[in-house]
C-alpha cells in the first residue's frame, strides 16, 4: 500500500496494529490510521473512499480532513500515487463527510438495537442523575436552553474533560430520528458496552475531519445544540 510503514512491536515482539502510520500523499507527513482516510482504485477507475480500510487493492493514503482532501483532488495526488489515469467523483470531499456522517449514525443505530441507548429529554436526565450515562447524544439543531441543561448537569456528573471527550452533537434531528426509528429525537444517551464506545470513535473521525485538524479529539458543541 502506498506510504506504508512498519508497525511498532510490543515486548514479545508482535506486531502493534494500532500504532500502524500512514504517509499522507498530501502533506507526505506520517499519521496514524485512524487520522487518514484511504482510498483505493474501482474497477471502472473511479477514486472510492474506504472508511473502514478493507477494500483490495493499492491505497492512497489522505489526511482525514475536508482541507486535505480538497488539496488531493486540485493537484491531482491520486492519479500521481497510482501512475495512472483516474476518475474523481464530484465534490469527493462532500461525499466522504457524508460517508463519516453515516457511519456514525449507524453506530447510534446499533447501540440502540443492543439497547444500550435511550431517547427522551426526562430519560436523558434520569439516566445522567444515576451516573449511568457514558454518551450523551445531542442534536445539532436542538434549541439551546434543553441542550444545555443536559450538557451541564452530563459534566457535573462525569467531569468537564470526560463530558467533552463523550458528547456528541454531530447529527441533525432528522438523521438521529432514522438512526433511532422514531421521530423528533432532539437528547438520547448510551449507557456504556462496546457499541457505546464505537459511537465516540465514529464521531471524533467525523468531528476531526469537519474542524481541518487531526488531532482535535472533543470540538465541544454541548449548550448550542
Amino acid at each position: 500500500m502506498t506510504g506504508a510503514t512498519e508497525a511498532t512491536k510490543d515486548a514479545s515482539g508482535r506486531r502493534d496494529r494500532a500504532a500502524t502510520v500512514r504517509l499522507c500523499a498530501v502533506t507526505r507527513s506520517q499519521h496514524p490510521v485512524e487520522e487518514l482516510v484511504r482510498f483505493v482504485l474501482g474497477p471502472d477507475g473511479m477514486i472510492v473512499p474506504d472508511l473502514a480500510r478493507r477494500l483490495p487493492g493499492r491505497g492512497v493514503w489522505v489526511e482525514a480532513s475536508r482541507q486535505a482532501l480538497a488539496e488531493a483532488v486540485r493537484r491531482k495526488v491520486f492519479a500521481r500515487s497510482l501512475q495512472q489515469a483516474v476518475t474523481v467523483p464530484d465534490d469527493l470531499p462532500g461525499q466522504v463527510e457524508q460517508l463519516l456522517a453515516r457511519r456514525l449514525a449507524e453506530a447510534i443505530s446499533l447501540a440502540n438495537k443492543a439497547g444500550l441507548l435511550i431517547a427522551g429529554f426526562a430519560k436523558v436526565d434520569d439516566l445522567i442523575g444515576q451516573g449511568r450515562a457514558t454518551v450523551l447524544i445531542q442534536a445539532a439543531d436542538a434549541a439551546a436552553d434543553g441542550a444545555a441543561k443536559l450538557a451541564r448537569k452530563f459534566e457535573a456528573v462525569v467531569g468537564p474533560e470526560r463530558a467533552a471527550e463523550a458528547t456528541v452533537a454531530e447529527l441533525p434531528g432528522e438523521q438521529l430520528d432514522l438512526a433511532i426509528g422514531r421521530s423528533n429525537v432532539v437528547h438520547a444517551a448510551a449507557s456504556g458496552g462496546g457499541a457505546a464506545q464505537r459511537i465516540l470513535e465514529e464521531a471524533r473521525r467525523l468531528r476531526r475531519y469537519r474542524s481541518g485538524d487531526p488531532q482535535r479529539d472533543s470540538d465541544s458543541n454541548a449548550g448550542r445544540a
